[in-house]
């Protein structure tokens, strides 16, 4: 049975916190569940992506349009089609999600043109944020579901190409609170930037994310593609226990 979030566990501000560095090793009972390959399109995308509540966090060192099946009942569905997980994207934000994508590589061309169609997304509710170094994969749904493992945001890196053309991944689902605040806190300060003051890469970054000034994070984004401001941390549902 989960556990109700800590008291401001998850809803604080992470500023003047530092990264958790323990001196050695803590040794605790957690579940985890170990998934393979197509297991990412079942469990990562379909159970945990399409059905979020609150929030999600996604860092991924490519980003790419990645692609599902057209929702039950339509008439793409009908016909076997498949639609950009963009489009439910648009829908979970303007359901109130909020949406922060922080990725190492610039996004795909296909990625680019399905979010030009995609006005929903115009919304400080879904970020997009760039930082050379991320190499880190991990998702974040409703701040009670974590996946850290190989698979970048990519059709086959999901799991959502067919067999014998989608990538060999391998990764770990668990909703442990521990774990869950602590790959938050570390998505956080990379997200806010408060990475790059010691950054020896700085002079070749394209845009330091520490140099976003206050009126560029509250300003509305002019068009999906623009999607760079400030979201609140990521949280459970205050329904789950």
């Amino acid at each position: 049975m989960k556990r109700a979030a800590p008291s401001g566990s998850r809803r604080r501000s992470a500023s003047s916190a530092a990264v958790p560095r323990p001196s050695r090793p803590e040794r605790r009972n957690a579940s985890v569940e170990l998934i393979l390959d197509k297991s990412h399109y079942e469990r990562v995308v379909l159970e945990a992506l399409c059905q979020a509540k609150v929030s999600i966090w996604i860092a991924t060192a490519n980003l790419k349009d990645v692609h599902i099946e057209a929702p039950i009942g339509s008439v793409a569905r009908a016909r076997g089609r498949y639609v950009s997980l963009l489009e439910r994207f648009e829908s979970l934000v303007q359901a109130g999600v909020e949406i922060r994508i922080l990725h190492g590589a610039l996004p795909s061309r296909p990625f680019r043109a399905s979010l030009s169609k995609r006005r929903g997304l115009a919304s400080r509710r879904f970020e997009l944020r760039h930082c050379p170094r991320v190499h880190l994969k991990l998702i974040v749904v409703d701040g009670a579901f974590l996946y850290l493992g190989s698979a970048n945001f990519t059709g086959a890196g999901l799991g959502a190409k067919s067999d014998g053309r989608r990538n060999f991944e391998l990764g770990l689902v668990t909703d442990d609170d521990v774990l869950l605040d602590a790959a938050q806190l570390r998505f956080d300060r990379i997200y806010a930037g408060r990475e790059c003051g010691a950054c020896r890469l700085r002079s070749l970054c394209p845009g330091p994310l520490d140099e976003l000034s206050p009126k560029r994070r509250a300003e509305k984004p002019a068009s999906p593609a623009s999607s760079v401001t400030a979201a609140p941390r990521a949280r459970r549902p205050q329904s789950a226990k």
